[in-house]
């Protein structure tokens, strides 16, 4: 399950593609140089249940780590994954 991530100004998403076809994916925006908003979430029926939202959630953090970026999670699912795992603060803008 590759997860691939692209950004066009202030927007971007974390997705899977499946045979050319986006069936999972994680969009954002930029609230200016080191805050990111996740404001949605969504996984096509093929991959319910395999771990795909939490994992486009996880590469969301790894990035903001790696660009020193702090992340909040709007979208109810992505504030789930945060709450369920206090090892993602470091990243979670209060």
């Amino acid at each position: 399950m590759g997860i691939q991530h692209k950004e066009n100004n202030n927007k971007g998403s974390f997705f899977i593609e499946q045979d050319q076809q986006v069936v999972g994916e994680m969009t954002y925006s930029r609230a200016g140089e080191k805050l990111v908003i996740i404001d949605h979430t969504e996984v096509g029926d093929a991959l319910r249940g395999t771990g795909a939202g939490k994992k486009l959630v996880l590469s969301a953090v790894a990035w903001a780590r790696d660009n020193g970026l702090q992340i909040m999670p709007l979208c109810p699912f992505a504030k789930s994954v945060f709450d369920r795992n206090p090892e993602l603060g470091d990243v979670l803008k209060r």
